[in-house]
């Protein structure tokens, strides 16, 4: 069952952001989704196109990014065709593109295809597992329902959103057995909230995984944000004409800038239209160099965390380190404990490691000051 191909189902893989908090390693023209960032021998983004053409099939994975990507995703995944790919010449945020993906794809298949969107940068352990949760998550968005998949929080983390659960639904949706209602979606709290979160058994991370029927999508949009559901059906009746290049220059450029969490999911969860589904598959988002290090294995005794070239580093009385070593040079560490040392050839980066949420404000401050040639 885990294997065959579910049909009617398309995944919509949104590939945008910087990822700035993985600065100077993402970098506006090179973001983390094309990096393998744990040596598997796939980056990100080709970890993530097989984990879903395993469950969409060939011809069902589709990916929104920006028109400077484009080609580097091509070269990734030269599975992807020429219409496979949604490419956008500025971001607009997840609503906008995964609202585009969705109309194009309506418009190729009518509204009772399912369509998913699963971020390009997360690292799933057990595909399996991954699979049983997205056929269940597939079951309740064939009910109406805009399905997400609910991590299990591991530990009280405030560097992800939550959701509440509410009510079971398995025993009304067939082949769901697992969903419940969302009872709302909360933004990432502070330590003391995320702690009283995991005590009540209630909340799961959001990993911002989203599945629906392509209709009920279009619907709320034009429920909740009318003004883009006709800046978005403008564009996806046009896509596959000759007419895209001009109506794409005319609308998107002012379609709101706003997250899918805030435009969809959280007004309809209010209403009791999103449900939940566990996902209990081993789940990680690198966000920062912190999440990085969890993912890697320690070098030594001292928790040393490397990524590079094993002769790259030599360290004396210091533990707890990440280290990126990407410029070319030794890196030598002396007295230093519980930082982040990332060199490149023409950025090096130092912080604690205690600190790693905020590399993405250095990234403002070096854009306030000019440096975008670094950036």
């Amino acid at each position: 069952m885990s294997g065959e191909i579910i049909d009617n189902f398309y995944a919509i893989i949104p590939a945008g952001g910087v990822g700035s908090r993985l600065w100077p390693i993402s970098r506006k023209d090179r973001p983390k989704f094309l990096y393998d960032f744990l040596g598997t021998g796939s980056t990100l983004i080709q970890s993530t196109y097989l984990r879903l053409v395993a469950l969409a099939g060939d011809g069902h994975v589709l990916v929104s990014t920006g028109e400077r990507h484009v080609e580097a995703v091509r070269e990734q995944i030269p599975a992807l065709k020429e219409f496979d790919i949604f490419a956008e010449p500025v971001g607009r945020d997840s609503t906008a593109a995964i609202a585009l993906a969705t109309a194009i794809l309506a418009r190729r298949h009518g509204e009772d295809i399912v369509v998913g969107s699963f971020a390009a940068d997360h690292v799933i352990r057990d595909q399996r597992a991954f699979a049983q949760s997205v056929r269940q998550a597939v079951a309740a968005a064939r009910a109406g329902y805009v399905c997400t998949i609910g991590i299990a929080a591991s530990r009280p983390s405030t560097a992800f959103g939550y959701i509440q659960q509410g009510e079971p639904l398995g025993g009304t949706i067939a082949d769901a057995p697992d969903a419940y209602t969302v009872r709302k979606f909360v933004e990432k709290p502070d330590a003391a909230t995320a702690q009283a979160y995991l005590l009540t058994g209630e909340y799961r991370w959001n990993a911002g995984m989203f599945v629906m029927r392509a209709g009920t999508l279009l619907e709320r949009l034009k429920e909740y944000k009318p003004v883009m559901a006709g800046q978005i059906a403008r564009i996806a009746d046009a896509w596959d004409t000759p007419r895209r290049d001009e109506v794409m220059a005319r609308e998107w450029a002012g379609i709101e800038k706003i997250a899918f969490d805030y435009s969809i999911a959280e007004p309809l969860a209010a209403e009791g239209g999103v449900a939940m589904v566990p996902g209990g598959f081993g789940w990680d988002d690198i966000g920062d160099f912190n999440s990085l290090a969890a993912l890697l294995p320690s070098r030594n005794a001292q928790n040393i965390k490397l990524l590079g070239d094993n002769d790259s580093l030599v360290q004396l009385d210091s533990a707890g380190d990440v280290v990126v070593a990407d410029g070319n040079r030794t890196i030598a560490l002396l007295g230093v404990n519980d930082m982040v040392v990332v060199d490149t050839p023409d950025a090096l980066l130092v912080a604690p490691r205690a600190r790693s949420q905020e590399v993405k404000d250095m990234v403002k401050k070096l854009d306030q000051i000019g440096r975008d040639d670094i950036l």
